[in-house]
């Protein structure tokens, strides 16, 4: 007896570690409400991109006044679809706010992987982005140009000499819907941020 129950303990212990770290999918401290918003991002960021895939075939109802027959070339789909991973890329790293792998580098990264991640090399990141794409958010309001979209009025004006793109009718109401989602991008990353400083400060980090 006194040989096998060492064996069954160490049997035990080492499931028991196993099911402890396969359960590990948040920070330890991460509130359920930061989980929730990080998981958001991804999602209020995906319907713009499948607009711009839309748009480049054709199939979003934008005009083109500048070039009425124009038609998308492979270059347009390549960059428009660059365009959106990239989008997605930065989206899915507000999980990082929430994950272990936010606060420890994965092991299998060279050179870096298991070192703790400093604070300031999180936060700084993650806040110049929140107000970089809240200034963005508010330019579109201010100008729309800034994004090349003219809205046409009910009076059925065409568009002007300047615009790149005619949005009116129902592809309006379809752009409205693929793209208002992204204004609340920079408040939910925001938000995370500060849930993901006030976790790691309370742990008596400092850096």
């Amino acid at each position: 007896m006194t040989t096998t129950r060492p064996a069954a303990l160490t049997g035990n212990t080492a499931a028991s570690t196993n099911v402890q770290v396969a359960k590990v999918k948040y920070a330890p401290g991460t509130p359920p409400w930061a989980r929730i918003a990080a998981h958001a991002v991804p999602f209020v960021v995906l319907p713009s991109s499948v607009w711009r895939l839309l748009m480049t075939a054709g199939l979003a109802g934008v005009g083109h006044p500048q070039s009425p027959n124009y038609r998308s070339q492979p270059s347009d789909y390549l960059y428009v679809l660059l365009l959106s991973v990239v989008g997605e890329g930065f989206a899915l790293l507000t999980l990082g706010l929430v994950k272990p792998w936010g606060e420890v580098v994965p092991r299998w990264i060279p050179l870096l992987g298991g070192r703790r991640v400093p604070i300031k090399a999180a936060v700084i990141p993650a806040t110049a982005g929140a107000l970089l794409l809240l200034l963005i958010a508010a330019y579109f309001f201010l100008d729309p140009i800034f994004f090349h979209v003219h809205f046409t009025p009910s009076t059925g004006d065409r568009g002007t000499p300047t615009s790149h793109l005619e949005v009116h009718g129902w592809s309006r109401t379809l752009f409205a819907a693929c793209y208002l989602p992204l204004l609340a991008w920079p408040g939910l990353v925001g938000a995370v941020t500060c849930a993901y400083h006030r976790r790691r400060t309370a742990e008596g980090e400092l850096t």
